[in-house]
């Protein structure tokens, strides 16, 4: 194992820490969606959940039309069902890696980002710094994947 992997791994757990404050929301929510016949699943290191609660949460909850298919709290992810896990893990997982890097900060940085966009171009969530970067970053990931 050389040196540089090594060191990544021996920071890897400062990153959960700091990431925590999200991720507990993420937990309770797969904690519910477990109760209410939802599943879980770890890969990579990130919890992923579906069903029960978390697909009307992400249908009816999220102030988008139509809800979103997936969504990042921390390092736990939240889908409508599988597919929708499969089809955005490359773009959620941008979103673990800027939970990790923003911690706590995450969310007010995020709305923070929003208003940004808004005042530019009036959209809120097309626009936001955090959405564009894992839009461009997922989208490189999936190249080749079939859906």
């Amino acid at each position: 194992m050389s040196g540089r992997r090594m060191a990544r791994l021996a920071i890897r757990p400062i990153f959960y820490l700091w990431a925590a404050p999200v991720t507990v929301l993420g937990l309770i929510v797969a904690v519910a969606t477990v109760a209410t016949r939802g599943r879980l699943a770890i890969v990579d290191g990130v919890v992923e959940v579906q069903g029960g609660i978390t697909t009307f949460l992400l249908r009816r909850l999220v102030p988008l039309k139509g809800g979103v298919a997936a969504m990042t709290l921390g390092h736990v992810v939240l889908g409508r069902d599988a597919f929708a896990l499969e089809r955005t893990r490359a773009h959620e997982r941008v979103h673990v890696r800027q939970c990790e890097w923003w911690g706590p900060l995450f969310f007010p940085a995020y709305f923070v980002a929003g208003v940004v966009a808004t005042l530019g171009s009036g959209r809120f969530y097309a626009d936001n710094w955090f959405e564009r970067q894992a839009r461009t970053v997922g989208e490189d990931a999936s190249h080749g994947m079939t859906m």
